[in-house]
């Protein structure tokens, strides 16, 4: 009988629903090695998931056995925020060098992405010289943010709730996931930047910062600059590190 040790069964990531949602289908494969049903061993993983999450998460099982485990907004709160401070304690990759083999690459899904960080750049930059947040530079390419950043609202609610503001968060998981992931070769590096950029340039035509926004909601302006530090240092680590080329300030 094969143990439960010895079965890998992949976690994938959700498609976008406005939610973070991950999903295991390792109910099927315990169920078939054990001849159990298998809505009754999903039903038993999701209760010990639940029991032992600390609230990180909701958990809940589907048919044919499926169990989708969904982020809350305060875990999504503390990932963006772990996020933003990864300058401090290294990079997103830990082999600088870890890029993909040299292959043509290109030339306008480069500048989409190169365009899009050195973007985020200047707005980080512009958000601190008129004091919307407080930045400090970790080297001549990143900022941080010298508070911690106000993600959630009263209700302990995320204050990124715009569908651009969600979907760009949703495109920033996927990408983290997948430059942390052990096996990343799969990845089409250039295809998931462009995605990237393209969740920034949405996000940016309808989720304003200045104006009515720095003037009357003064924390959501400062977390979508924290959104923007996210986005800054993700976009740099696909260009430099698994790409192998310069992530421009400016263009």
């Amino acid at each position: 009988m094969t143990s439960i040790k010895e079965i890998k069964v992949p976690l994938y990531k959700g498609g976008y629903n406005q939610k973070i949602l991950y999903i295991s289908g390792v109910a099927m494969k315990i169920s078939k090695s054990q001849n159990s049903p298998v809505m009754e061993v999903a039903g038993a993983i999701a209760g010990h998931l639940a029991q032992n999450s600390d609230s990180l998460f909701r958990v809940k099982v589907t048919p044919p056995g499926e169990i989708h485990i969904e982020l809350i907004d305060s875990t999504l709160a503390a990932w963006l925020q772990s996020l933003i401070v990864a300058t401090k304690t290294g990079p997103l990759v830990n082999n600088f060098f870890d890029h993909q083999l040299p292959t043509p690459l290109n030339s306008l899904k480069v500048f989409t992405i190169q365009y899009a960080h050195a973007r985020c750049y200047s707005l980080l930059r512009l958000g601190h010289q008129e004091g919307i947040i407080q930045l400090d530079k970790t080297d001549i390419k990143s900022f941080i943010s010298v508070e911690p950043i106000s993600w959630l609202n009263s209700d302990q609610e995320l204050r990124l709730n715009h569908p651009d503001e969600t979907f760009l968060i949703h495109q920033l998981v996927k990408v983290v996931d997948d430059l942390v992931c052990a096996d990343s070769s799969s990845i089409n590096w250039e295809t998931a930047g462009v995605n990237l950029s393209q969740a920034f340039e949405k996000f940016w035509c309808n989720c304003r910062i200045w104006g009515e926004v720095k003037i009357n909601s003064p924390a959501l302006a400062q977390a979508r600059l924290g959104l923007l530090i996210a986005t800054q240092l993700v976009l740099r680590s696909v260009l430099e590190d698994k790409l192998g080329i310069i992530a421009p300030l400016e263009l």
